[in-house]
């Protein structure tokens, strides 16, 4: 094959690798719109004029920094603010939001001096963008504090996803004729797809599979983010390039072609039968024609649904936490027990819980969460149980937010026998047997267990995940301790996909993490948890949809957007 081929092909030989969604795809961005009711008057001749501000929280830190300001609007104590808020919207970060309410009469521009002066300082309000994200229509009002013993008002926040294109491309190639490369053989043919850049250079975007043993492959049909292939730009080139596949990387280039997304929307028609050209060939061969042809056999558009669709549509998230009580852990008693109640700080339960469970409720309306155990014994009879509730109650297992179920974890602790085995399956099936029961996409269940050692139960377990993959559920395992946890990794079907008794689990729906990887040595468990959490519910959103895909369900409609009620904003003449 000639040099600079070769050296492309080199290029391209890794292209397996390649993610064109996670390759290509920015963070989902959020637009924050802000009204105000019932303010309090500031001013004696007129009413106040108010301006908004947002302080964002970094997760390393406790600062807060001024992330925007809205304009000031004239007289008025129920603003509507014109300027919105873009923020960068992440599912597994905890988004700690701060918005303070200014009455602009001050000639003083340093607002960090204002809620000291009450004369300008019209109320603050706390929250996180997965609250506003997470409420019903993504619409969130609040009660204004801050001033004691005034009742300051109400915010309403609103928040709407910015729509980027969304659109999944899916297409499906066939050739003909196609150059015969292998010496004992036909060939097998592969296509590498790339979009071209305003540089004039090109950016791989998808590569076909191999076709064994063929000059006329049909490939499956493939689906791909349209901005993955055009940025957008309908007309831009987009070149598809022909190889033969070789066992040790050397694929033989047998042509390419271009084409632009304008062209392929048009489906299956003359002008989407390309020919394949190897310019080398044709400068050598005079009466070289081609190396074949590719025709586009189907094209067909549809828009990608987000997980914030869903969850503006309505969709909510239960949580279940699972929390092991097996004797391996220690007695909780001593100091060296996973289960100790230091006086001074949370042990790596409650920390772990903790910190999911903090992003987790923003979604879940009524803040009411099952929190179950397993593996221990239970008074007055010593039976063991591997589902039995933290609060003692089997008719009411809920606890109320995350105070409720580490009141319950800590009051558990002080009635229970830890003991064993290390059974997940019963708990599983617990919150399986709920997720069954409704399938419409309304509702999704997230199952957190925390563990601290090796699984009892795996067949049992192995199977219970291969049934629940088919519900609208995820599991997410936090490993606790310092057992080995190989048998957790192989549950976390990223590389390998469970199965039992040879069936294959339909999704990925468990993700583990070891909580030994995110003790910080500094000792700083803010910035730890961060990451634990970001790790741990990085795949959320992606399960969540993959379930809503597996079942053709379409987000519901969402709620007419609010409509202030009209106040005459006057300006003073």
């Amino acid at each position: 094959m000639e040099g600079d081929v070769m050296d492309k092909v080199e290029a391209t030989a890794t292209v397996c690798d390649f993610d064109p969604i996670s390759g290509s795809i920015p963070a989902t961005k959020v637009e924050i719109t802000v009204s105000c009711r019932n303010l309090l008057d500031r001013d004696t001749f007129s009413k106040s004029d108010p301006l908004l501000v947002l302080y964002t929280q970094g997760a390393e830190c406790k600062q807060w920094r001024e992330f925007g300001r809205t304009e000031v609007i004239d007289n008025t104590l129920n603003p509507d603010f014109i300027r919105k808020y873009i923020l960068d919207y992440f599912f597994e970060e905890k988004q700690n939001l701060r918005f303070d309410v200014y009455d602009i009469d001050s000639k003083s521009p340093d607002l960090a001096k204002h809620p000291t002066d009450f004369n300008d300082f019209l109320g603050q309000v706390h929250c996180t963008l997965g609250e506003i994200v997470g409420s019903p229509a993504s619409r969130l009002e609040k009660p204004l504090g801050g001033i004691p013993g005034k009742k300051c008002g109400t915010i309403i926040l609103s928040a709407e996803e910015l729509g980027n294109c969304r659109d999944y491309a899916t297409m499906q190639f066939c050739a003909n004729k196609l150059d015969k490369k292998d010496f004992f053989g036909k060939s097998d043919p592969f296509m590498v797809f790339y979009r071209s850049n305003e540089d004039g250079t090109f950016t791989i975007c998808h590569k076909t599979e191999v076709m064994k043993n063929t000059l006329h492959p049909v490939w499956q049909p493939f689906s791909i983010p349209v901005r993955a292939l055009c940025n957008g730009d309908y007309e831009r080139a987009i070149k598809a390039e022909v190889y033969d596949w070789d066992r040790d990387g050397s694929h033989d280039f047998i042509g390419e072609f271009t084409t632009s997304y304008k062209t392929l929307c048009r489906g299956q028609n003359q002008l989407n039968v390309h020919e394949v050209v190897n310019a080398k060939k044709k400068i050598k061969k005079k009466r070289y024609i081609n190396s074949g042809t590719v025709s586009l056999l189907s094209f067909n558009v549809e828009s990608e649904h987000t997980f914030l669709d869903y969850i503006k549509g309505g969709t909510q998230i239960h949580f279940t936490v699972a929390i092991d009580f097996t004797a391996s852990n220690g007695n909780p008693s001593q100091s060296t027990s996973l289960h100790y109640m230091n006086p001074y700080q949370m042990n790596a339960y409650a920390m772990a819980l903790k910190a999911v469970g903090e992003i987790i409720q923003d979604y879940d309306s009524d803040k009411m969460f099952p929190a179950l155990g397993f593996g221990a014994k239970l008074p007055p009879d010593g039976r063991v149980s591997h589902e039995f509730p933290l609060n003692g109650n089997i008719e009411n297992p809920y606890c109320n937010g995350m105070q409720g179920i580490l009141d319950a974890y800590h009051q558990s602790l002080k009635t229970v026998q830890l003991y064993g085995p290390t059974n997940f399956a019963p708990v599983v099936n617990h919150v399986a047997s709920y997720a069954a029961a409704v399938q419409d996409g309304s509702q999704y269940f997230v199952l957190l267990i925390i563990t601290d050692g090796v699984i009892s139960d795996m067949a049992q377990t192995k199977e219970a995940i291969v049934n629940a993959a088919k519900l609208p559920m995820s599991i997410i395992i936090v490993g606790v301790g310092q057992a080995e946890f190989d048998a957790m990794v192989e549950l976390d079907g990223d590389d390998i996909r469970i199965s039992s008794r040879g069936k294959l689990a339909e999704r990925d729906i468990v993700q583990f993490v070891p909580f030994r990887d995110y003790m910080d040595r500094t000792g700083n468990h803010v910035l730890s948890m961060a990451r634990l959490v970001k790790d741990v519910l990085a795949e959320i959103p992606d399960q969540l949809i993959s379930y809503m895909k597996s079942r053709a369900i379409k987000p519901n409609p969402v709620p007419p957007p609010y409509s202030p009620v009209d106040q005459p904003q006057t300006n003073p003449v």
